[in-house]
């Protein structure tokens, strides 16, 4: 059996033209309401989400800056996720 490595921790934020943007979000949504992973490339590393992940919505204002983030989650573990909590 092949050994996995260990993720290493990351937090990585890439920009991307609105036109490669929306064909992702496409992508993504579309295996949310199919109940399939989704596999994305982000900064040259790839990810795979799992079926169950947690979706949410996150809105943050500061003084200067307002961000809305659109988050997957689930945990660092082998095998299926199914509806993981946190």
């Amino acid at each position: 059996m092949a050994m996995r490595k260990k993720a290493s921790k990351r937090d990585v934020e890439k920009d991307y033209p609105a036109r490669q943007f929306v064909a992702k979000l496409r992508r993504l949504a579309d295996a949310i309401e199919q109940g399939k992973r989704f596999r994305i490339q982000v900064a040259g590393e790839r990810v795979t989400v799992p079926a169950g992940a947690v979706i949410n919505i996150e809105h943050e204002r500061g003084s200067r800056e307002e961000e809305l983030e659109f988050q997957l989650k689930w945990p660092l573990r082998s095998g299926a996720v199914k509806n993981y909590r946190r």
